[in-house]
């Protein structure tokens, strides 16, 4: 499929679709700070442009829909709380106001409509479900490997029972759902180091670890111990600019990649796109276009010293190192780029059935 001959409006806060494919993508803005206007295709959601944007969505000349909802729905207390109380006010480029937009695409629509979902929440919000009813696919980042999870507390009080997942309707939706990676966020792939560098390091790692995931906890302490070892890791005490972070991947064997807030990571891919190793806390989704254990990456087992065995195997091998670190970079160039992502949402949606109404 030739995107480029695609005609595309993206709603949203995150346009992935302009950002790699802007001659074609309308892009309807509801973010809270305000879009260029001047730069072509960027248009900021207001009430003031509600009927315009309506018609644009019900009868514009488009391939493809794409809607990225909020976290939160407009109406939702905690988007009343920062509208009132953040730094916005009720203007029309406020959070609360512009959470209004993606609730345009619940009627009639011009075209296909796919939902891009790359939070960290692996759930759906109740808000989202009627955007699950509408959609050809849901793309979710964090999508569990019980995909049946996803509607924990939102749509089922508790787990999903055996009767809950024995109803059509939301079999019907579970069909819908497709996982996407975050990728390689589109400005800083020019930072990226792209030639071989010698090895200063054995592990690297720059990130947060307090007030975060009991993996990154855990996994810092037996770093730690490998360091009182011997061994070279690189924990720099301060944030690195871009330049300086992609330098020390690529300079390093391995670059620890833990669970955050969210299983999925930007470091995942950029570590591999510097010519470093991913190591990885096992995998709690499912994943598109995996990097694959002892292909593209490495993963290790949260449980004991797990971290410390991993590292001490692979850097037993530093040939193998090399050879995954040239698949992994590979791979993450190909299928993980925001190009590449925009190629496998547009060709999955088109080529899925029209949504049933639920």
């Amino acid at each position: 499929m030739d995107i480029s001959t695609l005609r595309i409006l993206e709603v949203g806060d995150a346009p992935l679709f302009k950002r790699a494919f802007p001659a074609n993508t309308l892009a309807i803005w509801t973010g809270g700070n305000q879009a260029d206007e001047s730069s072509p295709g960027w248009r900021n959601f207001t009430l003031g442009r509600w009927s315009e944007i309506r018609r644009a969505v019900r009868s514009g000349p488009f391939d493809l829909i794409v809607c990225q909802p909020p976290l939160y729905a407009p109406w939702d207390p905690r988007s009343l709380a920062r509208a009132l109380f953040g730094r916005r006010t009720l203007a029309g480029h406020s959070p609360l106001i512009r959470g209004l937009g993606t609730t345009l695409v619940r009627g009639r629509l011009a075209a296909p409509l796919v939902v891009l979902d790359r939070d960290d929440l692996p759930v759906i919000n109740r808000h989202g479900i009627r955007l699950l009813d509408r959609c050809r696919a849901y793309f979710k980042r964090e999508l569990p490997t019980d995909r049946w999870r996803v509607f924990m507390k939102t749509a089922h009080a508790n787990l999903p029972t055996p009767r809950f997942r024995a109803s059509p309707r939301f079999a019907a939706r579970i069909g819908r759902l497709h996982p996407i990676s975050l990728g390689l966020r589109h400005d800083r792939v020019a930072h990226l180091v792209r030639d071989e560098r010698p090895k200063s390091s054995d592990v690297f790692f720059a990130g947060i670890s307090d007030a975060n995931s009991t993996v990154r906890a855990r996994g810092i302490a037996q770093l730690r111990r490998l360091a009182d070892a011997g061994l070279r890791i690189d924990i720099p005490d301060r944030m690195l600019p871009l330049p300086e972070f992609f330098e020390r991947c690529a300079r390093a064997w391995l670059c620890w990649s833990p669970e955050g807030l969210g299983w999925d990571c930007f470091r995942h891919y950029e570590a591999a796109a510097c010519g470093s190793v991913p190591l990885i806390s096992q995998p709690a989704i499912e994943r598109h276009r995996p990097l694959l254990d002892g292909v593209h990456a490495l993963y290790y087992d949260i449980e004991g010293d797990g971290l410390e065995r991993a590292v001490r195997a692979a850097l037993a091998d530093t040939d193998r190192l090399r050879t995954i670190a040239t698949a992994g970079r590979a791979h993450v160039l190909t299928h993980h780029t925001e190009a590449s992502l925009c190629r496998y949402v547009a060709e999955t949606a088109l080529a899925a059935g029209p949504a049933q109404a639920s």
